[in-house]
């Protein structure tokens, strides 16, 4: 049973962790990558989908990100979806493809994506804590139902608090790289 609590609570841990790395991902830090737009879905054809599935998306140089539609048709359904999609980049179209420049942040933009950056950190955190309070939950509950023995849970309730230790410590540096990486001129 406490192998189970564990391996199920890991599995919860590392999918918090995954959801930060995509969340940072998303953050703008100067530099132009494919994630920044990642999360940016299309009214096209009669439904919503995801940018990458009517477009390619290449970064052919550090500070631009350009956008190809398959279907020529769709070029103003993107550019409008990039508007909503509030990336705070203004897209620019010559009719066959679309370009996004990236300008160079402002100190003060850097100080406010540090802060977005450290609440994030926190929500995975949270998210990381929670986990362990529901397998604590699940080896108490084990104990009450005969399942466990008192030793047996302690020492689950112990893998528990090292699992979610790593995962933190995890966030914790993911949160420092991105710090870095957005404070770096």
């Amino acid at each position: 049973m406490i192998d189970e609590v564990c391996f199920e609570a890991e599995e919860s841990m590392t999918n918090a962790i995954e959801h930060a790395q995509n969340e940072f991902a998303r953050l703008r830090s100067g530099k132009a990558t494919t994630a920044l737009v990642d999360g940016v879905r299309v009214e096209a054809y009669g439904s919503s989908m995801p940018l990458n599935q009517v477009a390619t998306i290449t970064v052919p140089e550090p500070r631009l990100i350009v956008i190809q539609p398959w279907d020529k048709s769709t070029i103003k359904d993107i550019e409008k979806a990039i508007m909503v999609a509030d990336l705070g980049l203004n897209p620019s179209n010559d009719g066959s493809v679309i370009r996004l420049a990236i300008p160079q942040l402002t100190e003060e933009r850097r100080r406010d994506l540090v802060k977005m950056v450290k609440k994030m950190a926190e929500d995975g955190r949270v998210s990381i804590r929670s986990v362990r309070r529901e397998a604590n939950e699940k080896l108490k509950a084990g104990v009450k139902a005969g399942d466990l023995s008192e030793d047996l849970m302690h020492d689950g309730l112990d893998q528990i608090q090292k699992l979610t230790d790593r995962f933190v410590k995890q966030i914790d540096e993911l949160t420092t790289a991105k710090e870095t990486e957005l404070l770096e001129i």
